[in-house]
């Protein structure tokens, strides 16, 4: 009995680290697996500015970047502008109904186009921005260093749903890698030390939509996927030096639409670990060389959503109107789905409009959830892609952005409005309560073990249960 019990106390001490690790850390966009699910049975599941907040910290600026976070301390990015920003507007679909206004009116396209800019688009020649990175400290919220990395005017424009960082931070513990697409990538230690920047080269997004996909970290190597309007490519940087180890260029997607805002994944598994990016049109997947492994076709043609792993499957998010693929480790050329085919060797399972447009899906007690942008919230079996109910969170909840997340039994869907919509795991539909914080939202939020983090537009607050 004392050898076993010497036996487990030293499989509990070696577990430890890796247990701890995962709630004191929150290293990048959706959090150490990309599929933010928290771990503490203390988490809050109700707040409002003032239930069970331990802090907030003002942000000054503009940006829909999450925090991430390592030890004990808080990182993220925001841009300022010198004069006037044009303000976010909730929803989707407000350029597309201005521009139908105009042409009813008889206006020209380019009289269109010219006013829909005026009012929805900020464009580089319009503003002179001031790049931050904060540093806080996680128990407090206190400021404990800002860098400001660059000053001028933006490598491109924005529309004013988007901000000029969009893009989340992501660590190793030891350094934060910046990555703003079309402008550089720099490294700051976590006392604000810059260690190293590399600029990058300036590619147009289409109608100057602004960017928003984040890098990731394979090992030593730092890579980001930029899908624009000149030459798509993924890429892979040497996180001590920020030189670069390889690219490679891609061209997918129609020729009037090569821009992408979607994350990439690295997904490691028994057989290899792989580079998942969805791309116009394509899902491609590499090698830490960035040789093409496979391609999955179906995603439309502006993807957003990031794809993850979950108990050994890959999940591709198609995007709005398009399918939710579940795919199996070892996959090799082109595994796209014939007309009228929902599987095949590689893919276990496909929901032909599953996909979603901006929020990620996750998954969770057996199912995967996807958010629309209207607030329709699906369920379908993890293992078998049933689909297992589709509901309306709430009539007057129609604009979502965060990606929604999970813990101790329950789903959070965040809308732009900054009220969450608590829903009970499972099989059945069942709204439970909604937390208020009366700002608009559009970044997902960073779990670190008691302690939730979400930015609004304009702070960031820690939610933690009062003991």
């Amino acid at each position: 009995m004392k050898k076993l019990l010497t036996i487990l106390t030293c499989a509990l001490l070696l577990a430890a680290p890796s247990v701890l690790a995962q709630d004191s850390a929150w290293p990048q966009f959706r959090g150490p697996n990309a599929n933010p699910i928290g771990t503490s049975a203390l988490l809050a599941d109700r707040w409002s500015k003032t239930q069970n907040v331990e802090w907030s910290q003002t942000i000054p600026g503009r940006g829909w970047s999450s925090a991430i976070v390592t030890g004990g301390k808080v990182f993220l990015t925001t841009a300022t502008t010198d004069g006037k920003s044009k303000v976010p507007q909730k929803g989707t679909e407000y350029s597309n109904e201005y521009v139908a206004e105009l042409m009813k009116k008889g206006l020209s396209e380019e009289e269109v186009m010219k006013k829909v800019n005026e009012r929805d688009f900020e464009l580089p020649d319009e503003v002179t921005l001031h790049y931050f990175l904060y540093c806080l400290d996680l128990k407090t919220g206190k400021v404990e260093w800002k860098k400001e990395f660059y000053t001028g005017r933006p490598p491109g424009g924005r529309h004013r749903k988007n901000s000029f960082v969009s893009e989340t931070p992501v660590t190793d513990g030891k350094l934060v890698y910046v990555y703003v697409a079309n402008l550089g990538v720099w490294a700051f230690d976590l006392a604000g030390k810059q260690a190293w920047k590399t600029p990058l080269e300036v590619n147009p997004i289409y109608l100057e939509f602004g960017t928003g996909s984040s890098p990731v970290l394979a090992g030593n190597q730092l890579v980001f996927l930029t899908d624009n309007q000149k030459q798509q490519y993924l890429a892979a940087l040497d996180k001590n030096t920020g030189k670069q180890l390889w690219r490679t260029d891609r061209d997918l997607g129609p020729k009037e639409m090569h821009s992408g805002w979607a994350t990439p994944f690295v997904w490691k598994h028994a057989l290899r670990t792989e580079l998942v990016t969805v791309g116009p049109e394509i899902a491609v997947s590499y090698d830490l060389s960035g040789k093409e492994l496979w391609r999955l076709s179906g995603m439309s043609a502006a993807p957003i959503p990031m794809p993850f792993a979950y108990e050994g499957l890959l999940y591709l998010n198609g995007g709005r109107g398009r399918p939710l693929f579940a795919v199996r480790p070892g996959a090799s050329g082109d595994i796209s789905l014939p007309k009228n085919q929902t599987s095949n060797e590689f893919v276990a399972w496909s929901q032909a409009r599953g996909g979603t447009y901006l929020p990620s899906s996750v998954a969770y007690q057996g199912g995967v959830y996807s958010l629309s942008e209207t607030g329709i919230l699906n369920r379908f079996d993890a293992k078998t892609g049933v689909q297992t109910y589709k509901e309306r969170l709430d009539p007057s909840a129609n604009a979502f952005t965060t990606s929604p997340w999970a813990y101790n039994g329950k789903l959070f869907c965040l809308s732009e409005e900054g009220q969450t919509y608590v829903v009970a795991a499972g099989e059945k539909f069942k709204m439970l309560h909604t937390n208020p914080l009366g700002e608009m939202v559009q970044a997902s939020p960073a779990l670190v073990g008691e302690r939730l983090l979400i930015r609004t537009e304009s702070r960031l607050y820690s939610i933690r249960r009062k003991k």
